[in-house]
């Protein structure tokens, strides 16, 4: 009998960082640590691809703002920047009304009615973010995820011969030397191809394998996911054009992010928008709740009906025909009643 990989009960979503769960960038605490003009630091990063372009060198614009941060920990204006120092700075980062308790709460919806919870369906949160990583696993919403994508530094870097090495000194005040992991905004695809797979939470599967859409973890027909603009566009398109949902969010003192999703609509990039306000009585939690209920829905109608395709019937008391009732009510005579008496 053919099996499948996964059972089809979970539900994801999946959620962008800056500007969509919080009103700014998550590095604004870095900055306010260590005395750095904010804007000033971004006005650099912005013109990094200009600037290295005139000295013969091309460089990725989202890696740029990581090389900067290298480059100010080297200069000594960011001095014993490290992950745990990242850690602690994720604690500061100030969210959106209503969270992260909507990343609570919303598991719920997914055990309002009986046939939920009979088919086992779940509601799964990941980020997957151009940020640190670190700062958002520092941060208030990271015990309610269940993955996290984003932007990682390496301290400590391993040095030359260290495979004959057997142990290596790692001391409290290391710094960060080196870029581990980039997430832009195209490479965030491959972290939805993570999720639909499930390579995230079966290390043995590789997310480049061919595997038939039957046997993913996470069909994208069952994902919803949550952005702030147009750096989204890859990841929208992914998601809306194999049956998911999309929905932008924009912050309400806003008017450009306002127009910016309403664009995003017309474009067919988003299903809907609203406010980044995750408060029960706001419509981004409605719309959110209805999407993720309909998706339960389905999943449970599409469930019952494998059950009643695969599964036979056991053999009925079957009713008597017509003419068989017929017979029985007509008048016997004394010999006829004796014997089927």
């Amino acid at each position: 009998m053919a099996t499948t990989l996964f059972t089809p009960n979970i539900i994801a979503c999946i959620w962008d960082f800056d500007k969509t769960l919080i009103p700014g960038y998550m590095q604004g605490p870095l900055f306010r640590r260590y005395g750095i003009d904010e804007a000033a630091f971004w006005a650099e990063t912005n013109k990094l691809v200009e600037n290295y372009a005139r000295r013969g060198y091309r460089i990725s614009g989202e890696i740029g703002y990581l090389n900067h941060i290298l480059t100010y920990v080297l200069a000594g204006k960011m001095p014993k920047l490290n992950s745990r120092v990242f850690r602690e700075l994720g604690q500061e980062i100030e969210f959106y009304p209503g969270l992260p308790g909507f990343l609570v709460e919303s598991r719920d919806f997914v055990r309002e009615k009986p046939e939920y919870l009979k088919y086992e369906i779940q509601l799964e949160h990941y980020i997957v973010s151009t940020g640190i990583a670190e700062m958002i696993r520092g941060s208030a919403v990271a015990p309610h995820v269940d993955g996290i994508w984003g932007c990682e530094f390496i301290e400590n870097p391993l040095q030359p011969g260290f495979l004959q090495q057997k142990e290596f000194d790692l001391g409290a005040e290391a710094e960060i030397a080196q870029i581990g992991m980039v997430i832009d905004n195209t490479t965030k695809t491959r972290a939805l191809f993570e999720i639909n797979k499930g390579t995230n939470k079966d290390p043995s599967l590789e997310v480049n394998a061919r595997i038939p859409p039957g046997d993913r973890r996470v069909p994208f027909s069952n994902m919803v996911y949550i952005a702030d603009g147009p750096s989204d566009i890859p990841s929208f398109s992914v998601v809306k054009e194999r049956g998911g949902k999309t929905y932008g969010v924009y912050n309400p003192k806003r008017n450009d992010e306002f127009k910016q999703n309403d664009r995003l609509q017309r474009d067919d990039r988003i299903d809907h928008y609203g406010k980044a306000d995750y408060r029960e009585s706001s419509e981004t939690y409605s719309w959110l709740k209805l999407q993720i209920q309909g998706i339960a829905d389905r999943l449970v109608a599409e469930r019952e009906a494998t059950v009643a395709k695969r599964v036979a019937r056991p053999p009925q008391h079957l009713n008597p025909t017509p003419e068989e009732e017929e017979a029985r009510r007509k008048p016997r005579s004394p010999k006829q009643a004796t014997f089927l008496e």
